[in-house]
């Protein structure tokens, strides 16, 4: 199986800018949108051959996710059960048989980390919502998940400490979740490469650079990760900030 994951910094936008022929070229089985900044009735979209799943934000223009999926879930959840991050359309979990589809905008923790408490809570929150699922099935969770877990993991480590995206706090929270059980396919498989970036300020050619972070992930249960067949990074792909991530996945939808 073949699975995506990219924040589109604004999907109306993004469709402007070569969404769908991306979408047609890879023809993903599942491709999981973040920051859609859209209500659905605002998206004149609809992929053929996909299911679409829409997250939205109470307020619009902001946040929000999607999925396209080309095989029906035996059930949908829109959030995670909690009012204070579910208003912000930020979650959505496919359940098929044979595993559990679950795509995240992560809460920035902003400039100074003045959300940082918004976000230590949210954390919490998703780490036992994922564990819990965990103990029923394998889990493949994606995402912008908002943080550079290593030093490797972006192209200016120490300048940016204590930054959003780049604080102790964040990294711990990550760190909590693969203790927890889970595991980050792309170091899963390459644990050493540098200079693997999935976001890119749109300040200071930071992109034309290569001077940019990784904070787009596929993560899946520990016990599972020999079922990684590849973790891929889109770098060459524009029409957002963001370029897609992807998995090859070792398993079918039953």
């Amino acid at each position: 199986m073949k699975l995506i994951s990219w924040n589109v910094n604004g999907l109306r936008a993004c469709l402007q800018k070569g969404f769908d022929d991306f979408l047609q070229k890879e023809s993903p089985d599942i491709i999981a949108l973040q920051e859609t900044k859209a209500q659905p009735e605002q998206l004149d979209y609809a992929p053929e051959g996909y299911l679409t799943y829409y997250c939205s934000a109470q307020k619009k223009g902001y946040s929000g996710t999607a999925v396209y999926t080309k095989r029906q879930p035996t059930e949908v959840c829109f959030g995670i059960g909690d009012d204070r991050f579910d208003s912000e359309g930020r979650t959505i979990t496919l359940f098929y048989p044979s595993f559990t589809f679950v795509t995240a905008y992560v809460p920035n923790a902003q400039d100074e980390l003045k959300r940082l408490p918004f976000r230590t809570a949210w954390e919490a929150a998703i780490r036992a919502y994922l564990c819990e699922l965990a103990e029923k099935g394998p889990v493949i969770y994606c995402g912008d998940l908002n943080v550079a877990h290593r030093e490797i993991d972006l192209k200016n480590p120490a300048q940016n400490r204590g930054n959003a995206g780049f604080s102790d706090e964040e990294r711990a929270m990550f760190g909590a979740l693969l203790e927890a059980g889970f595991a980050d396919s792309f170091r899963a498989l390459y644990p050493d490469r540098k200079d693997a970036y999935s976001w890119w300020s749109y300040r200071f050619r930071a992109r034309e650079r290569n001077a940019g972070w990784r904070i787009d992930y596929f993560l899946v249960r520990k016990q599972d990760a020999c079922r990684i067949k590849d973790a891929m990074i889109y770098s060459d792909v524009q029409g957002s900030d963001h370029c897609p991530v992807g998995l090859l996945w070792e398993g079918t939808w039953n």
